[in-house]
């Protein structure tokens, strides 16, 4: 298995886990609570909402992932989404470290 289908398995995981917040709007609102450690972006999702979800991350100091589509995130959750917000710190580390190894 590649490392991008591991890394999106562990969307997967995190959202059965419950550490996942899934909407553009809702990870907005999370985010200014300070409750998000990254955000997983579509790389196709809508200009003017990445910047806005861009805007509110820059603010807090939360990186950004937009290395998979819209399917591909919608697929992992099993729901429709192009914004999805990790809320656990151990979750957070194990996607940047299979990103890191290459996706």
């Amino acid at each position: 298995m590649q490392n991008s289908q591991k890394a999106i398995n562990l969307l997967g995981l995190a959202q059965r886990a419950g550490k996942l917040i899934t909407g553009t709007e809702t990870v907005i609102t999370e985010l200014n609570k300070g409750k998000i450690q990254a955000v997983i972006m579509a790389s196709d999702i809508q200009s003017n909402t990445a910047e806005k979800v861009d805007r509110a991350a820059r603010k807090v100091n939360v990186p950004i992932i937009n290395l998979f589509t819209a399917d591909e995130l919608s697929h992992a959750i099993s729901k429709k989404r192009k914004v999805l917000g990790l809320t656990d710190v151990g979750f957070t580390k194990a996607l940047i470290k299979k990103i890191n190894e290459g996706v």
